[in-house]
Parts: structure tokens; sequence; C-alpha cells
């Protein structure tokens, strides 16, 4: 997570939506991760899953612990885990929402992306993990619609 302070406004739309850090974190520094950064952010644990399905982290007989914070910062997703993790998870520190996954995957495909796992659906979420050009990897998701 990066902060930094404009001497201007920013003279850009805002943005649709709010992208997400992703940190691992092994599960005896789960709480004291998410502890401090509660209290400095004075953000809100939305979400707590102390039995996620390891399939998001590439770990389909496992779980883990997902926890979803969400703060004037932005988004976290805490994923403790004391499993190794395989390629390509671990490598994505961020998230982004779509609000089309498929037609953002095509778009990325175009420009030379590589999909390297999914889509798949979980937590109420489709998502799938792609590589750009220059090697980097991030997590694209969409929200199921019910």
């Amino acid at each position: 997570m990066q902060l930094y302070s404009h001497t201007m406004p920013p003279s850009y739309k805002p943005l649709e939506t709010i992208p997400e850090n992703r940190v691992y974190v092994s599960p005896d520094r789960a709480n004291a991760l998410i502890r401090s950064f509660l209290a400095f952010s004075h953000g809100k644990v939305t979400a707590d899953d102390a039995h996620a399905s390891g399939s998001d982290i590439g770990l389909p007989k496992e779980t883990f612990r997902r926890v979803r914070i969400e703060s004037a910062f932005g988004k976290m997703t805490v994923l403790a885990t004391a499993a190794p993790i395989p390629y390509p998870y671990g490598r994505e520190i961020m998230g982004y929402e779509v609000a089309d996954l498929q037609g953002t995957i095509a778009k990325a495909k175009n420009a030379g992306a590589t999909v390297l796992v999914g889509p798949y659906t979980s937590d109420q979420r489709m998502a799938a993990m792609v590589q750009f050009p220059g090697g980097y990897v991030t997590e694209i998701h969409s929200e199921v619609k019910k």
C-alpha cells in the first residue's frame, strides 16, 4: 500500500471501483497485522472467513483465513496461510474489480496478457489471475450477480 499526498487536487475522474491490496501473511501474524492496520486506518472488517476455500489461492484441498477490510485508504484482503503457495498466487499484490470480467479478459489478451488461472467463481466473485507483459501478475474479479 502506498501513501502519498498531492500538492494540487487530482484532475481525473474518480475510480469506478476501488482496487484492493492483497496481503499474504502467516496465520500466527494475521491478527497482529489486522489489529494494527485497523488502528492505523480506522477501517472495518467487512468479512472474516476462517475456512475459505483453498482453491482461491491454488490449494484446492486446503482451507485458509480470508479477511476483507475497507477504510479510507481503500480495500485490503488478508490471506492467512502457512501452506506453500503455488505460482502465480502470492505474486499478485493487487486485485481489481471490473464490471465485465470476460470483456476485460478479452481486452487484456489483445494487449498481450496471459490468463494464468480461471476464470473461477468463489466468495460471490468471478475471478481470474492474469499476467501482463513485463510480468505484472494481478487478480481481476467481478461481482457475481444474484
